[in-house]
C-alpha cells in the first residue's frame, strides 16, 4: 500500500507539475474545463451534486439551475485541486487572496482574545487558513488523508506561512492548548457528521454538525467569526462576520444551540450568494453513521413507489415500517397511488400521490436510493439516471442468502451489515 501511495504521488506530481507555472486565470479555465468533464463522464460525482442541491430546498432552484449550479461547483473543486500546485511554490499569499475587513479580529487578537474562525468549504477552503496565518498565529482542524506522503505535502503548504493543522481525534486537547497560547483556532464546520449529537436546519433540511466551535467558545469566554469566501475576478475575498459571544452564564446546551445556529445562518447566506462556490458533491446532509448499512445503501435521500393493486399495496405497505427502523432519520419520499395515499405507513415521510405510471415517469434529480415496489420494472431504468441504487422486489428476493419470504426480513438482510 506505502509503495501504492507513493507511486500515486509521484505520478501526480510529474502530471500537474506545470501548473504551478501557469497564471491563475490559466488554472481557472483549466479547472473550469475538467470541471465540466468530470460532470458529463463521472455518475458518481454528477448524481450526487445533483442530489444534494436538490435537497437543499431553500435555493429553490430550477432544474436547468440545477444543473447549471453543480457544473459550477465541479468547476470550483478542480479549481481547487489544481490550485494546490500553484500555492506550493509561492512565496506570498496577498496578490491572491485578500480579508476584506480583518480589523475585528486583530484588534482581538492583539488584545490577547484569540478568535475561533468557523468557515466551510466556500471557492478555495485552503486560502483562509494561509491568508490568516500570514498575518496572526493559528491552528486549524484537518483530517489527514490515507495517503501518508500526499498528506505530508498537502501539510507543507498548509502550514507554509506559520499555521499549524491538528487532527481530529486531538481536536479539544490541542484546541485549547492553541487559544491559551495566543493562536487563533480554525475549523471547518460544514461537513455531515451524524454521530456529533448536534442538528440543525441548513438550507431547507436538517443537518448534522460538529458543535465544538460553541463548546470550546463556552468553555474558554473566547468569539466565533463566522469567515466566508468568494472568488472575484480570479482573487478571493475573505470576509469576517462580528464576534459570535458565549453567554457563560447561560447552559452549555442552549449556548450550542444559539451559537451554532446563529454561525450556521451565517454561513447559509453566504452560500446562497454563489452556490456555485460551494461543495456540492460531499453528503452535508448525511443521517447514518458508518458500520450498521451497507454503503451502497446508506443514502439519506430515498424513494419509494409503491404499487396500484390493492394486495400488493398492502402487503408492502404492512412492512414500510421496518423501512423506517433501518433509516430512522433519512428523507424518504413515498411515491403513493392517490387512492391509498391515506393509508401509507410509513413514518414521517414526505408523501406525493400518483395518478397514473405516466406519472412516475417525471425527471427526478433528488433520489439516492429507489425502492421499485410497483410492477412497473420500466421504472427501474428510469430512476438508474440520477440514483446510486434501484432495486426492486424481484432484486431484493434475489439478494437474500435465506429463503425467508417476509419483505422485512429479507430488506434487513439485503440492507444491513450482519449482526
Amino acid at each position: 500500500m506505502k509503495l501504492l501511495h507513493t507511486l500515486s504521488f509521484i505520478s501526480m506530481q510529474i502530471a500537474f507539475w506545470p501548473v504551478r507555472w501557469l497564471p491563475l486565470s490559466c488554472i481557472h479555465r483549466l479547472g473550469a474545463f475538467l470541471g465540466q468533464l468530470l460532470f458529463y463522464t463521472s455518475s458518481k460525482f454528477r448524481k450526487r451534486t445533483l442530489s444534494n442541491l436538490s435537497l437543499a430546498s431553500d435555493l429553490k432552484l430550477s432544474e436547468s439551475e440545477l444543473k447549471r449550479v453543480a457544473k459550477q461547483s465541479l468547476e470550483n473543486l478542480m479549481i481547487t485541486c489544481l490550485e494546490y500546485f500553484k500555492f506550493a511554490s509561492i512565496k506570498k499569499i496577498d496578490g491572491i487572496a485578500s480579508c476584506e475587513n480583518p480589523r475585528t479580529a486583530a484588534e482581538l487578537m492583539k488584545q490577547g482574545i484569540p478568535v475561533i474562525f468557523f468557515c466551510g468549504h466556500q471557492a478555495n477552503w485552503e486560502v483562509l487558513f494561509l491568508e490568516s496565518t500570514s498575518r496572526m498565529p493559528g491552528v486549524a482542524i484537518g483530517r489527514p488523508v490515507k495517503n501518508a506522503i500526499l498528506y505530508k505535502w498537502l501539510l507543507s503548504i498548509r502550514e507554509k506561512f506559520g499555521g499549524k493543522m491538528i487532527a481530529p481525534r486531538n481536536a479539544i486537547r490541542e484546541g485549547l492548548k492553541a487559544l491559551k497560547s495566543g493562536s487563533f483556532l480554525g475549523i471547518v464546520g460544514d461537513q455531515g457528521m451524524p454521530d456529533s449529537g448536534f442538528s440543525s436546519p441548513f438550507l431547507g433540511r436538517l443537518a448534522w454538525t460538529s458543535p465544538l466551535p460553541a463548546i470550546l467558545s463556552h468553555r474558554t469566554g473566547l468569539p466565533i467569526i463566522v469567515a466566508t469566501t468568494k472568488r472575484v475576478d480570479g482573487k478571493y475575498i475573505i470576509h469576517y462576520s462580528d464576534p459570535i459571544w458565549p453567554n457563560k452564564d447561560a447552559p452549555l446546551v442552549q449556548e450550542i444551540d444559539r451559537m451554532m445556529k446563529q454561525a450556521l445562518h451565517l454561513l447559509e447566506e453566504s452560500i446562497k450568494l454563489l452556490p456555485g462556490q460551494w461543495l456540492w458533491s460531499h453528503n452535508r446532509w448525511k443521517q447514518q453513521t458508518q458500520g450498521r448499512v451497507k454503503r451502497l445503501y446508506r443514502q439519506e435521500s430515498i424513494c419509494v413507489l409503491l404499487p396500484e393493486e390493492k394486495a400488493l399495496f398492502d402487503t408492502v405497505n404492512t412492512h414500510l415500517a421496518t423501512l423506517r427502523e433501518i433509516y430512522p432519520s433519512e428523507f424518504i419520499t413515498c411515491k403513493v397511488p392517490r387512492p391509498f395515499a391515506e393509508l401509507c405507513q410509513l413514518k414521517d415521510a414526505l408523501i406525493e400521490p400518483y395518478d397514473a405510471p405516466n406519472d412516475l415517469l417525471k425527471p427526478e434529480l433528488r433520489f439516492k436510493l429507489v425502492f421499485n415496489f410497483t410492477t412497473f420494472s420500466h421504472l427501474d431504468a428510469h430512476y438508474k439516471k440520477g440514483a446510486f441504487a434501484v432495486l426492486n422486489l424481484k432484486q431484493l428476493k434475489s439478494m437474500a442468502v435465506s429463503t425467508v419470504e417476509d419483505l422485512s426480513s429479507i430488506l434487513k438482510e439485503v440492507l444491513l451489515h450482519a449482526p
